[in-house]
């Protein structure tokens, strides 16, 4: 991969989206993690005026948020902080609660705080006239790996056709700093979670058969069912053939 002409192509394919749709700048979520820390520094080399890092804190670890501003700092990309911790709280005091099991519980709160960023980040969109950039990569779309109307819910998505792995090579072209591209990839949807825990394998792995077609009999269809369960997310809503 060639690093250097990919992030060329990649800013001014930004620009041009953003031009097109007559807006003004762009605006993104910063959590910390790989995905977004490419994003904003691909927006800001392009946009150094109209660029804007929501960090979104909802009872996160701090270090992502420490990981947000250490990205914003080094590539001086203009940041607002929005705690939503008590919003989340109270939604969850007015909600109703059919005490489904524990699992399906923790999968709708961890939902909840996606939606919730995805509502702050349009609110900010409409004032400024901006675009929203999501991060989402072609690994995570693969597998319907992201939450429908949450961190799915954006404009564009400038790294869905790159895998994992290019997505790090990327990173430390862009000179992304080193604890972010090593870190043990992470929504922040509660306490310890982690992409690959909950996936149940390795990105290098899912990047490795989406890439070449090849994996161990079990792994491949694990797959290739979480592709199909997903492939509602990745579409609009349907509507009757008649």
């Amino acid at each position: 991969m060639d690093a250097e002409k990919l992030s060329n192509k990649l800013t001014d394919w930004v620009k041009n989206k953003v031009t097109e749709a007559g807006c003004k700048g762009a605006v993104m979520g910063l959590s910390g993690g790989i995905d977004s820390a490419v994003v904003g520094t691909l927006c800001i080399k392009v946009l150094p005026k109209n660029t804007l890092g929501l960090i979104m804190p909802c009872h996160s670890n701090i270090k992502d948020k420490e990981h947000a501003e250490l990205l914003a700092n080094k590539f001086n990309i203009p940041t607002k902080t929005v705690v939503l911790d008590d919003i989340y709280d109270a939604y969850l005091k007015i909600l109703p609660d059919f005490k489904p099991d524990a699992a399906l519980t923790q999968l709708a709160q961890a939902n909840l705080k996606a939606r919730l960023r995805m509502i702050t980040l349009y609110y900010t969109a409409n004032q400024l006239k901006y675009m929203v950039i999501g991060s989402g990569n072609r690994s995570e779309l693969t597998v319907g790996y992201f939450t429908k109307h949450g961190d799915a819910g954006v404009d564009i998505l400038p790294l869905g056709n790159l895998v994992k792995k290019e997505v790090r090579e990327l990173a430390r072209f862009l000179k992304i700093p080193q604890e972010i591209i090593d870190k043990a990839p992470s929504a922040g949807l509660w306490a310890g979670q982690t992409d690959e825990g909950e996936m149940g394998f390795t990105y290098e792995a899912l990047d490795n058969y989406i890439l070449t077609g090849k994996a161990p009999e079990e792994l491949k269809k694990r797959i290739e069912q979480m592709h199909a369960s997903a492939a509602h997310k990745c579409a609009t809503p349907p509507l009757p053939d008649f």
